[in-house]
């Protein structure tokens, strides 16, 4: 059937042979019906020409003699020639002598003047115009009008051609249906095994028939083809796997290696910067005790400074030398039988400082009643305060840190909130990996080594328990859950116990670093010098002190939170004052990249931290360069 696949070679060539046809009967109609209507039109007017030319013969004389009654009856025999719908007669003066109309009933169809002698057609109807002449003198004029039946012999004449044709394209159709045969099913044939060699991709498949001449040769051509694809996509498959298997493993190494390398020269780099954090501090206090040693406030303050950062620093080296430790299979605990609020405690004593320096609300929410682990204390509170410790680096000051327990078919669920800058879904189980980081911009509170969470993710499994993160969205805090197997199991009444807040202090030259103990101690030693010091610990703020209070020197960090210290510089220089304010980058990112960028985020001077405070006196005595005006 041609219709229900045309697009096999049987229907193309079928269609071929009708198209042929039809182009033919066409070309050969069309011809016929414009000869035909050639013909039509000359027999029309050439006959009511004929008509019109009896007509005035007829009444040239009654025009003559003025007899009026002699030319209506001339035209009286129109009747028996009903396709002349009307006829006139008209005097040499133009005035009408003599009218005829076929229907009486019917509108008059008369010119009110007679024309030149011709015909026209219009609206279907033939109109003529003749002379009478009578002994060579025109005396008047006959006006003949009739049926034009151009298109009822258009359309009769159009069906006898249709239908003439449709037979033709039917006979065509039969004919070619018959003699394609011998063409089409050597080629279905091929088609077919062709068709089934791509979906079954069986290239054993063959075109059977035994045919001659060239149809032959291309079966025979065909199946000699498919069994060599088959011979060569065989050995490819092979190889393709081979090749698949060996991409495979080359990918995953170097989609590794290459993580690896970038996290390792991000934590090169980060650890550079939090050794240096600590140092800065260490370093101020040092000048603090020599500059004022003397006064036994500073030296105390400088002493807690110092004795804070110190023990922030071991941390540090502790943190690394347990996960080396621990990836080498030397590390292991001492288990015992160990109390839950012990372990708080231990932990507490050493997050409480840093809580505290960030101004954080802590609330503890713990059983009343004993609660028994099996476990080493001393790495159980490393768990909870690395776990502290992380929730109160990635909470903006002000937050709120909530730790809870609560005991269930004998295990413990240790839970350590905050409303922090919350987590991705796909980082909440990245965020056990090592040095892997959640905030990376540099406008991070604190960079961290991201060693913490996965060296207590190794604490708690070694402790046979397990570690989850849970948050509900960035921007949104995270909930890290512990679940520890316990010894003796109590009752869960609980209670919420608050932590104080302690607030920044502000001086007057513009401090901005969010290391609180390095800004107050390099405050406290300019203050004792006699300058005014403004300390802020983010970058909104420190724009909005530079705008108030307009600084002849400013000491900006880098990584400040809510705003980079490049933003904060190119801000300041868009103050009406900011031309002529010394900007100093205070920060422990040393590389010569990171110097090109200060300077050209519009800083005077880069300073790396530790920073001496003769290095800050150094340029402080440079007193041109307030004068300095930017062009």
């Amino acid at each position: 059937m041609l219709w229900r696949d045309p697009g096999t070679v049987r229907s193309k060539l079928i269609l071929m042979a009708v198209a042929t046809t039809l182009v033919a009967l066409l070309t050969a109609s069309a011809a016929m019906l414009f000869y035909d209507l050639r013909t039509f039109q000359r027999y029309w007017v050439d006959d009511l020409t004929t008509q019109a030319d009896i007509i005035a013969s007829v009444t040239a004389p009654a025009l003559t003699f003025n007899d009026a009654k002699t030319a209506q009856q001339s035209l009286a025999v129109l009747r028996v020639r009903p396709q002349i719908l009307a006829g006139a007669i008209y005097a040499a003066n133009g005035a009408r002598f003599a009218t005829y109309v076929h229907r009486p009933d019917g509108p008059p169809a008369f010119p009110a003047r007679p024309e030149a002698a011709g015909y026209r057609i219009e609206g279907g109807e033939l109109v003529v115009f003749h002379d009478v002449v009578d002994n060579g003198e025109k005396v008047g004029t006959v006006y003949l009008r009739s049926r034009y039946g151009l298109v009822d012999r258009l359309v009769s004449y159009g069906a006898i051609l249709g239908l003439v044709m449709l037979v033709s394209l039917v006979a065509a159709a039969l004919v070619a249906s018959r003699l394609q045969k011998a063409i089409t099913r050597p080629i279905e044939a091929v088609t077919n095994v062709a068709r089934q060699v791509m979906q079954r991709r069986d290239f054993t498949l063959r075109v059977p028939g035994n045919n001659t001449g060239e149809i032959g040769v291309l079966v025979d051509a065909f199946n000699d083809m498919l069994a060599e694809i088959g011979r060569r996509s065989h050995a490819l498959q092979e190889a393709n796997l081979t090749l698949e298997h060996e991409m495979q493993v080359r990918q995953r190494a170097e989609s590794a290696l290459l993580q690896a390398d970038k996290r390792k020269d991000e934590f090169l780099a980060t650890l550079a910067h939090e050794l240096r954090n600590p140092l800065a501090p260490i370093r101020t206090g040092l000048d603090i005790l020599r500059i004022r040693s003397g006064d036994a406030e500073a030296t105390r303050r400088a002493t807690d400074i110092m004795e804070r950062q110190l023990r922030q620093m071991v941390r540090l080296v502790d943190d690394l030398l347990d996960v080396s430790r621990i990836n080498t299979g030397k590390f292991a605990i001492k288990t015992g039988r160990v109390e839950l609020k012990a372990v708080v405690n231990d932990a507490l004593e050493v997050v409480r400082p840093y809580i505290e320096l960030h101004g954080h609300e802590l609330l503890l929410d713990l059983p009343d009643r004993p609660v028994f682990l099996n476990g080493d204390a001393t790495r159980l509170a490393q768990i909870l305060s690395n776990l502290l410790n992380n929730a109160a680096k990635y909470t903006n000051r002000g937050g709120r840190v909530k730790l809870s327990a609560h005991v269930d078919d004998k295990v413990l669920t240790l839970s350590v909130a905050d409303n922090g800058i919350g987590l991705e879904q796909d980082m909440l189980d990245q965020v056990f990996e090592m040095f892997v980081q959640v905030d990376s911009s540099l406008e991070r509170t604190n960079a961290g080594l991201g060693v913490g969470l996965s060296l207590a993710k190794r604490l708690v499994e070694l402790h046979g328990g397990t570690i989850e993160a849970h948050s509900p969205g960035v921007g949104q805090g995270s909930e890290f859950v512990v679940k520890l197997p316990i010894v003796v199991e109590p009752e869960l009444p609980a209670k919420t116990m608050p932590a104080e807040f302690i607030s920044s202090e502000t001086y007057r030259i513009l401090l901005a670093d969010d290391n609180v103990d390095f800004v107050n101690s390099i405050g406290a030693l300019l203050s004792a010098m006699g300058h005014s010091v403004v300390i802020t610990h983010n970058g909104p703020n420190a724009l909005t002190a530079a705008a108030r209070f307009c600084p002849d020197y400013a000491f900006l960090d880098i990584g400040l939170p809510g705003m980079s210290g490049y933003d904060l510089a190119r801000g300041i220089r868009k103050l009406s004052c900011g031309a002529t304010t010394i900007l100093i980058a205070v920060t422990g990112w040393g590389q010569e990249k990171d110097r090109q960028l200060a300077f050209e985020a519009g800083f005077d001077h880069h300073m790396v931290k530790p920073v001496r405070f003769e290095q800050i006196e150094e340029i402080l005595s440079n007193r041109a360069l307030i004068k300095k005006v930017r062009t």
